[in-house]
């Protein structure tokens, strides 16, 4: 076991016996933050911010790698979904994705913000497929409390944050109608509906239509946009989006993930924090080597 057990590496974690990956918990709970439901982000130079990982921790290396290669005060920004789905070439990918992330946060608080998406609050709105449970009692035996605990270590990151630049971030949308005053309070102890808002919806420009909450439309998201005073919106969980600016330059869609790859690849973007950003494509859209190997079939 690595002498500091809350940044082992994905390799590290699936040789953990069960007694091991315990005391793993037990440092996470420790140091892992508990977010506020919405953060305002502190000042950085810059942010590397990925889309849904599902499980493809080779893929989250090659994130945390250019991380690394950043400025030492960028942020690391997760747009959620980093479980479930796991590529067929790496069967217990989620809880390694999820604990190996979980082990940065709690090693770089203050620079790594790990957002939820819809399969993080499975426990609240079900859907599918979740296998993280599956994965975890093939490892270590059916524990019921090893899995609420992990679940809700990932249910310690926010729905949303902003930078002060006038990016957004989360998982899929945002409060939608009149926003109150200040407009953050949207966020606070959303209930279900709300919860559908920002980690379900998606925009009517995508083909995907899950029947969660209707798809939000370019007026919407301009509404919202003007009324917080932010400019650009980034997001995950439409693989038919990643990649695309869309709205005029309003809304980009990340997916990092080998999984999803026949849509727009594998990408992460950095998004310089210390200026300005009027449109998507001023950011640094990156794609990442292990899109060039698809996992087996």
């Amino acid at each position: 076991m690595p002498e500091d057990a809350a940044v082992a590496s994905p390799r590290e974690i699936l040789q953990l016996s069960a007694s091991a990956v315990d005391e793993l918990l037990d440092r996470l709970e420790q140091k892992v933050p508990v977010r506020a439901p919405y953060v305002a982000l502190g000042p950085a130079s810059s942010a590397v911010v990925f889309g849904d990982t599902h499980g493809d921790w080779l893929s989250t290396l090659e994130v945390v790698r250019q991380f690394e290669a950043a400025a030492p005060d960028a942020l690391l920004i997760g747009l959620g979904d980093y479980i479930d789905r796991s590529p067929p070439d790496l069967p217990f990918g989620s809880v390694a994705n999820a604990l190996f992330l979980l082990g940065l946060a709690s090693r770089c608080p203050d620079r790594v913000v790990l957002l939820q998406g819809n399969h993080e609050t499975q426990r609240r709105i079900p859907g599918h497929p979740h296998v993280l449970p599956q994965e975890m009692a093939r490892l270590w035996g059916t524990s019921p409390r090893r899995y609420e605990r992990v679940m809700d270590l990932l249910g310690r990151g926010p729905f949303a944050a902003s930078a002060g630049n006038g990016a957004y971030f989360a998982h899929a949308g945002f409060p939608r109608g009149t926003l109150p005053t200040p407009w953050t309070q949207a966020f606070q102890a959303p209930d279900d509906a709300r919860l559908l808002e920002l980690l379900w919806s998606e925009p009517e420009a995508g083909a995907a239509r899950r029947g969660a909450t209707e798809p939000w439309m370019e007026a919407e998201l301009v509404r919202f946009l003007e009324q917080s005073s932010l400019r650009t919106f980034w997001r995950g969980h439409d693989p038919d989006l990643t990649g695309r600016s869309l709205y005029r330059g309003r809304v980009m869609t990340l997916q990092t993930t080998r999984v999803f790859r026949r849509y727009g690849g594998v990408i992460l973007a950095v998004l310089p924090l210390d200026r300005p950003l009027a449109r998507v494509e001023e950011a640094d859209l990156r794609h990442l080597a292990t899109e060039r190997s698809a996992p087996p079939a």
